[in-house]
């Protein structure tokens, strides 16, 4: 049961003028929850640095390095989460007295920046109708496409009452939504049918037939594939481009400078700003030493393309990547063998190179999929976006379906 706040109430999201929420971003409102017979506080925190990591990193099992606190916390304190670029922390956490026992990493939106969960057709949507759809509240990783747990907490019924406390602080706040991006397939079943879902495809590397070297993966594919993937590897190495794998505590300065630089290239191909700073990047290789894996192509010593990745329990994460030359299968060897190799050497189930790209299935990356969860304050636009979000389920299903069929594998790995 959530009890009501005192204080003045926000009008709906069809009064609402755009932008009202960010007054509330400095406020720290609490209300009381009833979870049997304790009474568990809510608190909005609006940085990280506010928790103990210790109390923080309670919260989940330290498989998925994303959530936590050194990672969410130095986005942060590292100038990467910017008001003009739509995030503002909004933290949503319970406590029994001095104790957090549930919380979800959660920021105020004012456009979709850095989500990857595409809702700009939803806030087109709300201006045709003269609605303002952001803010909104956004229970996320920022700049993370990777699932992992959102809903933080100590046992099921405090992570409950973590979602009815979202809802609760949307309502307060007159915001149009509330949205959970990324999480597990565990958590799904803790929302109701009030939290639209979505689906969307990635492209997972498994190992679920025991491989333990990269020829044993080569084996499991057709000729025609693994004669590819020998072919593309080969023009590497017949291009003199060696590699170093280095974890955040053996990366100097050197090598973080030169991989924050391909990062920078990236976006600058692309047109994009990059969110990320070299502080941040200094960050994870102190805080979060071997979680951090660096891949660095170099040609006589001279570094020309990097991958970065994030090592948790049993999967490894790739996120960024750029090169200062386009040499022929640079791409495909800096950002999905080396990892490959790297799961097989370190015993590690799966790696999961990022958002989209079809090309990479024949490269071994078989479709999964991934989900979002979305609660709409208006009744009206909820069941249009219910519709809506029906018909793109089935759409993503026949997709992933379709995608299937085009497996590199002889049978299924």
């Amino acid at each position: 049961m959530v009890r009501q706040e005192a204080g003045r109430r926000l009008a709906g999201p069809g009064r609402r003028r755009a932008g009202q929420a960010q007054g509330h971003r400095r406020q720290s409102r609490q209300g009381s929850l009833h979870l049997a017979e304790l009474t568990l506080r809510r608190a909005i925190v609006h940085s990280l640095a506010d928790i103990p990591a210790t109390a923080w990193d309670a919260l989940h099992d330290g498989r998925n390095p994303f959530v936590g606190h050194a990672f969410l916390a130095g986005l942060e304190q590292t100038g990467c989460l910017r008001e003009d670029w739509g995030w503002t922390p909004h933290h949503l956490t319970l406590w029994n007295g001095d104790a957090l026992v549930a919380a979800a990493p959660g920021y105020l939106k004012h456009n979709s920046h850095g989500e990857f969960v595409f809702d700009h057709a939803w806030a087109h949507a709300y201006a045709r109708y003269g609605r303002d759809y952001y803010p909104k509240w956004l229970g996320a990783v920022p700049y993370s496409p990777v699932t992992g747990p959102r809903l933080l907490a100590r046992d099921d019924p405090a992570r409950r009452e973590l979602l009815k406390a979202i809802v609760a602080e949307t309502r307060r706040l007159g915001l149009s939504s509330a949205h959970v991006n990324f999480h597990t397939e565990t958590e799904d079943s803790t929302f109701d049918d009030v939290w639209l879902p979505r689906l969307d495809v990635q492209y997972h590397w498994r190992n679920e037939a025991g491989w333990t070297s990269f020829d044993d993966f080569l084996a499991a594919m057709d000729h025609k594939h693994r004669k590819n993937i020998r072919q593309e590897r080969a023009k590497v190495q017949r291009a003199g481009v060696t590699y170093r794998m280095l974890h955040g505590d053996e990366a100097g300065d050197e090598a973080l400078d030169a991989m924050f630089g391909f990062y920078l290239q990236t976006f600058a191909d692309y047109g994009n700003s990059p969110a990320l700073t070299l502080d941040f990047i200094r960050h994870l290789a102190k805080t979060m030493p071997r979680q951090l894996v660096i891949f660095l192509a170099e040609r006589q010593g001279q570094p020309i393309a990097g991958a970065l990745c994030l090592r948790g329990a049993d999967t490894l994460y790739g996120r960024y990547w750029g090169a200062t030359e386009n040499s022929p299968g640079l791409h495909f060897e800096t950002c999905y063998y080396q990892g490959i190799e790297y799961c097989l050497r370190e015993g590690l189930h799966a790696f999961e190179p990022g958002a989209q790209g079809e090309h990479k299935i024949a490269r071994g990356f078989l479709p999964a999929f991934v989900r979002s969860r979305h609660w709409i304050a208006e009744e009206g636009f909820a069941d249009a976006l219910r519709r809506w979000c029906e018909d793109e389920t089935r759409s993503v299903r026949g997709y992933a379906q379709a995608l299937a069929a085009h497996s590199p594998f002889r049978s299924s790995p």
